[in-house]
């Protein structure tokens, strides 16, 4: 079986491609804690405990840690993703 050089970058980029999307454990954990700190603020907010404003700040504070655990601190891609959010 012949491989050309263009299958093989291919494939080595493709292979490439899908180890950067795993995540670390330390990312799946910040991860598990944002989604357990929005989850937290909806229930909250569900039983009249704090207002609107109030769990939108918790949830803002949650996407900070998952931003942080990515390393994605960059403003510009915040506002980008809030702008598509």
């Amino acid at each position: 079986m012949k491989f050309n050089k263009a299958a093989i970058v291919a494939s080595a980029a493709a292979l490439s491609l899908g180890l950067a999307a795993c995540d670390s454990p330390t990312e799946e954990a910040a991860e598990e804690q944002a989604e357990a700190i929005e989850d937290q603020a909806d229930a909250m907010e569900d039983a009249g405990a704090i207002t609107d404003e109030q769990a939108d700040a918790m949830e803002a504070e949650a996407d900070d840690i998952e931003d942080a655990a990515e390393g994605d601190t960059d403003a510009l891609t915040e506002g980008a993703e809030e702008a598509v959010n």
